[in-house]
C-alpha cells in the first residue's frame, strides 16, 4: 500500500495523490497547485515500512 499526501505548514492535509497498492517500479504524479497560495508545504510518502516526509515550496 501506498500512499503521498500534501499538507500545509499547519499539518492539514491539503491533497491525497496516492492511496492504493502499487508494483514495484518507478512513477509519476502531478500536483495541481494552482488553488493554493505560495508558501511552504510537506509531502509524505509511505510504502510499507517506509515513511519520508519532505520540504516542498510552492512559488506562483
Amino acid at each position: 500500500m501506498v500512499t503521498l499526501k500534501v499538507y500545509d505548514i499547519l499539518g492539514k492535509e491539503i491533497a491525497t495523490l496516492v492511496n492504493e497498492k502499487q508494483s514495484p517500479g518507478v512513477y509519476e504524479v502531478t500536483f495541481d497547485g494552482s488553488r493554493l497560495t505560495s508558501g511552504i508545504y510537506f509531502y509524505k510518502l509511505v510504502s510499507g515500512s517506509y515513511s519520508e516526509v519532505r520540504k516542498m515550496v510552492l512559488i506562483k
